[in-house]
């Protein structure tokens, strides 16, 4: 296949809290290269991180801290105005360190952080916040991958900040002319077809361009693919888009091992 040769599969788990459960992540672990794990902001808990943990471990897939907006009423997914970006900083220090204890204690290792929802999203548009959360991670732990949005305002922090960064696009979710994701409230804004989602992926890894709502395409270098957890249909089109792939000859490999 043309572009493309090899690019990593992650989602966002560990999104349970206490009794309640989200995602099948034992299913998706089975298919995933990268796991970016819920840190207790917007979900998960340490019983939660700890499991996912190890059994990320034992799938080997690579695991990731997934900070987010102190929001768990909304899932992350509510944009919180006004924090000052140095507070913003501490409260990822704070989250990534949780996961990075979690998984030392099961003897597995952070490879990558990627800011979760809201978060994600406004960072995407706003260099000051983008640089807060790439100051976070390299405060952490410098040999981190921080995973942005290509071409926006994360990508620019992690070149500011000296950090490896992972390039991501999103297998179920669609994109606006400004490259940073169509709102949630919009219609068609989250897909759930399998199919659908791979015939993107797979025109997207071969034009290395992401296509917006508009029919335009925004020229983009492609290192992961993220499916959502929480989508109903997400195992299947995990599945789906991973068994496209490798029959058209593409390697899937965590980012951790090919980022140079």
């Amino acid at each position: 296949m043309a572009g493309v040769s090899r690019v990593d599969l992650n989602c966002d788990m560990g999104e349970s809290f206490g009794v309640y459960t989200l995602g099948n992540d034992a299913d998706m672990l089975k298919i995933v290269t990268s796991a970016n794990v819920a840190c207790g902001f917007h979900a998960g808990d340490p019983l939660v991180i700890d499991r996912t943990v190890r059994l990320a471990l034992e799938a080997g897939v690579a695991v990731g801290a997934h900070p987010s907006f102190l929001d768990q009423w909304g899932f992350g997914r509510r944009p919180i105005l006004g924090e000052d970006p140095a507070d913003i900083e501490k409260m990822l220090v704070y989250q990534i360190g949780a996961v990075q204890a979690l998984a030392a204690a099961a003897g597995h290792q952070v490879t990558h952080v990627k800011a979760h929802g809201s978060l994600g999203n406004m960072a995407a548009v706003d260099f000051d916040l983008a640089l807060a959360c790439a100051r976070a991670v390299r405060a952490v732990d410098r040999d981190l991958i921080f995973v942005v949005m290509p071409g926006m305002e994360t990508e620019r922090a992690a070149e500011r900040m000296g950090l490896r960064a992972a390039r991501e696009i999103f297998a179920d979710r669609t994109y606006d002319d400004n490259g940073n994701l169509t709102s949630r409230k919009k219609p068609g804004a989250v897909l759930h077809d399998p199919e659908e989602a791979a015939d993107r992926i797979v025109r997207m890894l071969e034009e290395e361009a992401i296509p917006t709502v508009s029919g335009a395409r925004i020229p983009a270098r492609i290192d992961t693919i993220c499916v959502h957890g929480d989508n109903p249909q997400a195992v299947g089109m995990a599945r789906t888009i991973r068994g496209r792939l490798e029959a058209l000859g593409v390697a899937i490999e965590p980012f951790s091992r090919t980022l140079a």
